[in-house]
C-alpha cells in the first residue's frame, strides 16, 4: 500500500543537526495519519506521499518547516518568589507567553533571585535533518479520521 491521505504510517526516524550530531532517535516506532492532519510536518508528508513501506529517505529541514524559528519574547527572567520551592534548572513549566498564547516554558538558568525561562522548542531555529524508514503503512480507520490520528499501538490512546 502506498501512502496517501488517510493512511496510517509508521516511521522510524533519527533527527539529527546540521552538523549530523544525532540529536533524537525514535526508541518506539512513530505512527502518524498521513493526509494534512497536523500529525507531523508537512514537508516529511510531502516527501513520503506515495512512497510504500521499506522506503527511506533523508530530509534537510530549515527552521521555519521544522520546530520554528527562536521567538527570543518567549525568553523572559521571573522574579524566583513566583515559583514554588526546589525549582531547578532544566525543569518545565506551562504559562502564557507575552502573545497571550499557552506555551511550555524550559527554565535556562537561575541567577540570584531571578528565573530565565524560554518557552522555544528546544530545536527550534536549528536546520535538522531527518532520516526515515517507512515500516508500515496501512488503511486508517473511521474513528481515526474523524479524530485525526491513529488510535492503537505507537498511537493515540484515549
Amino acid at each position: 500500500m502506498n501512502i496517501v491521505k488517510d493512511t496510517a504510517v509508521t516511521l522510524r526516524y533519527k533527527v539529527a543537526d546540521a552538523t549530523g550530531k544525532i540529536l533524537e532517535e525514535s526508541r518506539e516506532p512513530m505512527v502518524y495519519l498521513h493526509g494534512g492532519y497536523g500529525n507531523t510536518f508537512p514537508k516529511i508528508e510531502e516527501a513520503l506521499e506515495g512512497k510504500a513501506t521499506g522506503y527511506q529517505t533523508t530530509l534537510q529541514l530549515e527552521p521555519q518547516d521544522a520546530f520554528g524559528v527562536r521567538d527570543e519574547s518567549l525568553v523572559q527572567t521571573i522574579p524566583k518568589t513566583q515559583f514554588p520551592p526546589g525549582v531547578k534548572v532544566g525543569g518545565q513549566l506551562q504559562g502564557q507567553g507575552e502573545d497571550g498564547h499557552t506555551h511550555v516554558f524550559t527554565v535556562m538558568k537561575i541567577k540570584g533571585d531571578t528565573v530565565m525561562l524560554d518557552g522555544n522548542h528546544p530545536m527550534a531555529g536549528k536546520a535538522l535533518r531527518f532520516s526515515l524508514t517507512v515500516t508500515d503503512v496501512r488503511a486508517a480507520s473511521e474513528e481515526e479520521i474523524a479524530h485525526g490520528h491513529v488510535h492503537g499501538e505507537h498511537g493515540h490512546h484515549h
